[in-house]
């Protein structure tokens, strides 16, 4: 329960960095560039990495079975 507490917070921290790094960096949309340059530019940075792991570990900690063996109800 705790472990599954710390990766739904590290999750959701992660998401967060990296999501309100990429929301920062639509500001290259008005500088002159385009979406595609947009695109090709974020999926360079560890931003995105950090966004779409924190995802994966926010799902992962909310929607995946727990494998504890003493809340088995019988």
């Amino acid at each position: 329960m705790v472990f599954r507490l710390f990766l739904l917070l590290l999750g959701f921290s992660f998401a967060v960095s990296g999501g309100v790094s990429l929301i920062a960096f639509l500001n290259l949309i008005t500088t002159g560039h385009g979406f595609v340059n947009y695109l090709a530019f974020i999926l360079t940075r560890v931003e995105s990495i950090l966004f779409i792991v924190g995802l994966l570990l926010v799902w992962g900690s909310i929607y995946l079975p727990s494998f504890n063996d003493k809340n088995d109800e019988n």
